[in-house]
């Protein structure tokens, strides 16, 4: 069995990582609870995979340690307030994540605390009783399909009901909480245009109108794709080595615009820096030895050590969990030593961690 990510025409060792390899300590108070005043402030860990050698900086100074001609590639995916309570009968509280929209009035979610629903069974919304929904089916582990009633589209629906649905380890009260409009706001990128994701691509969190006209001004260019980021991205590996893991699949879409900019990029043997895990993702989803073309599909690559990137020169990401698929992901960047090496220097430095932390490059 071929590692997921690559493909059967590679010739590749099957090495089989074990996930505590992914492991490392974090003391607690490195973990970002909110954002910082303005979203260009957060810390930068430059990593150059040629000398390998680490030297740290403000994000806002990124026009400067980036090439004229090199390519960011953005996932403007949009968050969408997903998160939500329904009660039972008995008066029990249910938490609910949207995940999916099939039809108007049909929709995907994850329940927990959930117990033993079985088909048929009718919830109210916490937040307006006047609003149902009833279980239709039960896809297990959590996973359900509900019918809305009265019925109406996710996205209007989950404006006024619902929370963003920030990963478990931001800690937010249960019930609304008064940081939400804050989170509704410095949860989403600046350049966020296509509603789905329900979690952040949050390297992108970083970037501010006036950066990108300063990147504007340095000679960088960048260009959008989307990847609707799905919850099963903040779950750990559970899986004792990495070649067992299962990824969840999720949607992207690579217009003719980024397809024609990306082709441009790589015949001119200038540099792709995806910024986040998403955007890479959908870059090295596409074939290694033919042109970039529109495409839209689903995606559900797994990047670990040993990876050999095919169009990806560059990373701009987050620091992330531990046994988590986003850093594999950065170890098959890096290599998992140096991994290692640049996490403990971040934890020495006191950068802060996650979501709403700070940032690293990889070039």
């Amino acid at each position: 069995m071929l590692p997921t990510g690559h493909t059967s025409g590679e010739a590749v060792q099957l090495v089989f990582m074990r996930t505590d390899e992914l492991d490392f300590d974090l003391p607690p108070d490195l973990i970002a609870q909110a954002p910082p005043l303005d979203r260009s402030d957060s810390r930068l860990l430059r990593f150059a995979r040629s000398a390998g050698t680490i030297t740290h900086h403000r994000f806002a100074d990124l026009p400067d340690l980036l090439r004229p001609g090199d390519l960011l590639v953005f996932n403007d995916a949009k968050v969408v307030p997903a998160r939500f309570a329904l009660r039972k009968s008995t008066g029990g509280r249910v938490e609910a994540t949207f995940l999916a929209e099939p039809q108007v009035g049909r929709w995907r979610v994850l329940l927990k605390d959930a117990g033993r629903l079985p088909v048929g069974t009718t919830l109210e919304f916490e937040s307006d009783p006047t609003r149902s929904a009833q279980i239709l089916e039960s896809h297990g582990g959590g996973e359900y399909l509900l019918a809305i009633s009265p019925p109406g589209t996710a996205s209007a629906i989950l404006e006024l009901l619902g929370r963003m649905p920030l990963p478990p380890y931001i800690r937010r009260e249960k019930l609304r909480d008064a940081r939400d409009p804050l989170d509704r706001q410095r949860y989403q990128t600046v350049y966020a245009r296509a509603p789905g994701a329900v979690a952040a691509p949050t390297a992108g969190l970083h970037f501010t109108p006036q950066l990108l006209q300063r990147l504007d001004d340095a000679g960088i260019e960048r260009v959008m794709l989307t990847l609707h980021v799905g919850a099963g991205t903040f779950r750990p590996i559970t899986a004792d080595t990495l070649q067992a893991h299962k990824m969840y699949a999720e949607s992207y879409c690579l217009d003719q615009i980024a397809a024609t900019q990306l082709n441009r990029t790589k015949s001119q043997r200038r540099r792709i820096i995806a910024v986040g895990t998403t955007s890479a993702r959908v870059l090295e989803s596409q074939p290694p030895d033919a042109p970039f073309v529109p495409t839209t599909g689903q995606t559900d690559i797994f990047i670990f050590p040993p990876y050999r990137w095919k169009h990806v020169d560059g990373l701009i990401t987050n620091f992330h969990l531990p046994r988590s698929t986003l850093i594999a992901l950065v170890a098959a960047m890096t290599g998992l030593s140096e991994q290692r090496r640049i996490y403990a220097e971040a934890i020495a430095q006191r950068y802060r961690f996650f979501s709403y932390g700070d940032a690293m490059l990889i070039e």
